[in-house]
């Protein structure tokens, strides 16, 4: 359980250092605890392994001032655990549900245990994000999407890909960027 969490704390810290994200930028976090065993998506659920990621990504949030954002599986439509200030203060909206290991996941049942105030949300539109075990995080982030590619690419079994997000470029051939 150790390496998950020293490999969850790495793989985030180096998209955070690759990413430059500014204080209070969304971060989506994606995963699947049965990938990370070795297993098959939605098939070795882990309340175990998702409290060691649920741990390691709240202390690198709270060292690099991001905030969290824990995407739920498909049988809660993707819907996110995220603190009630962040849904206030994004102007997310809440749904009604509570997640729970098979519906919803190890990572964002253990969300709603160690979040200060957990609240479900529908959608968010995040600055970047990591998608551990291929659970597409896709859907909650801002356009336009640029794939990280991680050192730290691995937690135990799963693959890890990361992604950041950039202004869309407007203007065409007369237009200047920075």
């Amino acid at each position: 359980m150790n390496n998950i969490y020293e490999e969850t704390a790495a793989s985030l810290r180096e998209l955070c250092d690759v990413a430059k994200f500014e204080e209070g930028d969304l971060v989506v976090i994606g995963g699947s605890s049965s990938e990370i065993r070795g297993g098959r998506i939605g098939k070795d659920s882990s309340a175990e392994v998702g409290r060691e990621v649920i741990r390691a990504v709240l202390d690198v949030a709270k060292e690099y001032h991001v905030v969290l954002a824990i995407q739920c599986c498909e049988h809660l439509n993707r819907a996110l655990v995220v603190e009630k200030e962040t849904a206030r203060r994004y102007g997310l909206r809440r749904v009604q549900v509570r997640p729970w290991l098979h519906a919803g996941g190890a990572l964002a049942t253990n969300a709603m245990e160690m979040f200060a105030e957990p609240v479900v949300v529908e959608a968010i539109q995040a600055h970047g994000g990591i998608d551990i075990g291929t659970t597409l995080i896709g859907m909650h982030l801002r356009p336009v999407v640029v794939p990280v590619r991680l050192e730290h690419n691995r937690i135990g079994e799963a693959p890890v890909v990361g992604a950041r997000t950039r202004f869309p470029l407007i203007g065409g051939e007369r237009a200047r960027y920075e």
